[in-house]
């Protein structure tokens, strides 16, 4: 991905993270009036997203990112702001909210929330060394002292700014079998435009059936926040995995060939 800065900059908001799913919708201006007080999320974190009847989730060892991930804290408000801080226009993707700052610039988009989820997991347990990305053309940008929340923001906002979905995929790993889906895992499509949303849970039930939880950020930068399934009302936020060749998401359409993990 190039740079997020000036010339560059604007072909970026040009291309990236398009939306290119025949039933996502088109950006309309959002007033006050349409983010009610009722727009309230109950569930303090992704673990405590219900399940549909006869699933369960299996216990992840407490130092993996599985387990970081089920545990991400999310707002009470479902509400998506964008960078600036005012509302996204499509408030029908959401089931909720992440509680993750996104930053005052335009920069935490797509890959860049994926990113942001594996760097925030690996800070907080210190594994500092394997916080690295790769830009487009190869080259690595480390994490490196000083190990403070500062610097660290400071890094991300760099590796924002060179690093997207172009450069994501070739750094993760190709997931042959869509059944194997975990999570942690990313579908992602490479490229300009491009487009990233992370696994944030699975649960399967006795028979062996799995479904998952989704999140994006998107373009402009905001808030990441959980998908809903609007082609399975009944299983939303939930989505199950078939062998269906096919992933629909409010906002973009995916290929089960498209799996990558870490």
């Amino acid at each position: 991905m190039f740079s997020k800065s000036g010339i560059i900059l604007i072909s970026f908001i040009c291309f990236s993270c398009n939306n290119n799913s025949t039933n996502g919708q088109t950006s309309k201006t959002t007033t006050a009036t349409t983010i009610e007080v009722a727009n309230k999320n109950p569930y303090a974190t992704i673990n405590q997203i219900p399940l549909p009847i006869g699933y369960a989730r299996e216990e992840e060892p407490k130092s993996s990112y599985s387990n970081f991930l089920q545990n991400i804290a999310l707002k009470e408000d479902k509400t998506v702001y964008k960078f600036n801080g005012l509302p996204k226009g499509n408030q029908t993707a959401q089931f909720a909210v992440v509680n993750l700052s996104v930053g005052d610039k335009d920069l935490q988009q797509c890959a860049d929330a994926v990113m942001r989820l594996r760097a925030e997991y690996l800070f907080a347990n210190n594994r500092f060394s394997e916080i690295d990305f790769m830009d487009n053309d190869g080259k690595h940008y480390k994490f490196s002292e000083p190990y403070n929340r500062t610097h660290f923001t400071n890094y991300l906002q760099q590796v924002f700014g060179m690093c997207g979905s172009a450069s994501l995929a070739k750094q993760l790993n190709t997931v042959r079998n869509f059944s194997a889906i975990k999570i942690g895992d990313v579908l992602i499509r490479g490229g300009f435009p491009g487009h990233a949303v992370q696994v944030m849970d699975i649960a399967k039930n006795a028979a062996g059936e799995k479904i998952y939880l989704l999140a994006q950020g998107f373009m402009p930068a905001q808030d990441i926040h959980v998908l809903v399934n609007n082609f399975d009302s009944n299983l939303s936020p939930w989505y199950k995995v078939d062998d269906r060749p096919i992933i629909n998401t409010p906002e973009y359409t995916f290929s089960n060939k498209e799996l990558k993990s870490w």
